[in-house]
């Protein structure tokens, strides 16, 4: 059997061009998982206009995390579209990716008030 195609395997090491196919794939793998979500991202995006594009931040109308212990109590997927909602209507920004880093640091950020219920 030839296996001349991209990722072919030449004497127990990958051709080339498979490498090449490969690394992109890899490396952006590794970069996720050396920057993963964390409560201090989602404190810092809270209080950052950087979500938005008026000027505002969660913290705008979230002063002092007021609402957020209820939050808390919400499972994630419901969270993340009230995350979703206040970015895009109070704020004027684009919704976050469920998947993104932005989005599952906000999570941990309010999860983690239900330790203070």
């Amino acid at each position: 059997m030839d296996h001349k195609g991209a990722g072919a395997i030449k004497g127990g090491c990958m051709t080339k061009t498979g490498l090449m196919l490969v690394m992109p794939a890899l490396m952006a793998s590794m970069a996720l998982a050396g920057d993963p979500p964390s409560i201090e991202q989602g404190k810092d995006l809270l209080n950052s206009p950087k979500l938005g594009t008026d000027g505002k931040s969660c913290a705008t109308c979230h002063s002092g995390v007021k609402k957020l212990e209820k939050a808390a109590t919400y499972d994630e997927g419901q969270l993340g579209d009230i995350i979703n909602q206040c970015i895009e209507n109070p704020l004027k920004g684009n919704a976050l990716d469920p998947a993104s880093r932005d989005m599952r640091s906000l999570i941990i950020y309010f999860k983690s008030f239900t330790k203070t219920l």
